[in-house]
């Protein structure tokens, strides 16, 4: 039985969207496994992710529902990719928040995410994400798996089809020397370099602005070309996923409000700039 704070990640990915092209064609499940010649169990197991789909059958699924084009397209590249997701399987204590909280990144088109505390996982370098383990006091053998895990979430970015990342962080992410002044100006370098990527967009809340409203803690809204949106939050000991709309909706204005606040992408990549400057001095 699934964790009630772990979202339906059954009918998250691949399957779930191919059951709503179904559903949005009016065909019955039983009438498109006739016409395939198969058993409506095995069409059922795909959309509720219990079994893999090869690309082969996703490709006949997209024949009978009429699709066709960059839609086509992206959902075989879903297919082709689900062959290689499951890498983190192989990583060893990872808990299970932490493997949705993979699933999800690899399916997202549109990625929020902000922290007034550390670098987002998706931009840490090596060496500042080992020092973020050292410093919570992670032990060594756990902490080599999870900057593993953290390097891998990064792929993302760069695929062909990369989803859309803005990164919003308060200006104290940028002044904490984790790791000392040389790893933080590796880091905020690479900061700088991956926000010219058009995929991706980084805005800075200035210390001027003072009191906030993303003080209480970090968050990451996450949007799907057919599925519901989903919030997750960080804890030291677990994460939680949010689905209602009420949820996600008040999460979505929190990151309008620190939008407002931050600096434009041109002067916070300006201020990045100055703070790795500023450590390369030291």
């Amino acid at each position: 039985m699934a964790k009630p704070n772990l979202p339906t990640v059954v009918g998250r990915g691949l399957g779930g969207e191919l059951r709503e092209l179904r559903k949005e064609r009016g065909l019955a499940l039983r009438r498109v496994s006739t016409r395939l010649g198969w058993q409506p169990s095995k069409l059922s197991r795909m959309e509720n992710g219990i079994q893999g789909i090869p690309a082969a059958d996703v490709a006949s699924l997209l024949v009978i529902y009429g699709i066709t084009g960059e839609e086509r397209k992206r959902l075989l590249g879903m297919a082709e990719r689900s062959a290689e997701t499951g890498w983190w399987e192989a990583i060893g204590g990872l808990s299970e928040e932490s493997r949705t909280l993979i699933r999800l990144e690899a399916e997202a088109a549109e990625i929020v995410n902000w922290e007034p505390l550390l670098v987002p996982g998706l931009l840490q370098t090596p060496d500042y994400a080992q020092a973020v383990m050292v410093g919570c006091g992670v032990p060594a053998d756990e902490a080599h798996g999870r900057v593993a895990a953290r390097l891998g979430r990064q792929a993302i970015l760069s695929r062909p089809t990369p989803p859309t990342l803005h990164a919003l962080l308060d200006e104290a992410v940028l002044r904490r020397a984790l790791g000392g002044p040389r790893v933080m100006a590796r880091q905020l370098r690479h900061l700088a370099e991956v926000a010219e990527r058009p995929n991706v967009t980084l805005r800075v809340v200035p210390l001027a602005v003072g009191g906030h409203t993303g003080l209480d803690g970090s968050f990451a809204l996450f949007d799907f070309p057919r599925n519901r949106s989903v919030v997750y939050l960080d804890h030291k000991l677990t994460g939680l996923f949010l689905e209602e709309a009420p949820q996600v909706a008040h999460f979505r204005r929190e990151a309008d409000r620190l939008s407002e606040a931050a600096l434009s992408p041109v002067d916070s990549l300006e201020l990045v700039a100055r703070c790795a400057t500023e450590y390369e001095r030291e």
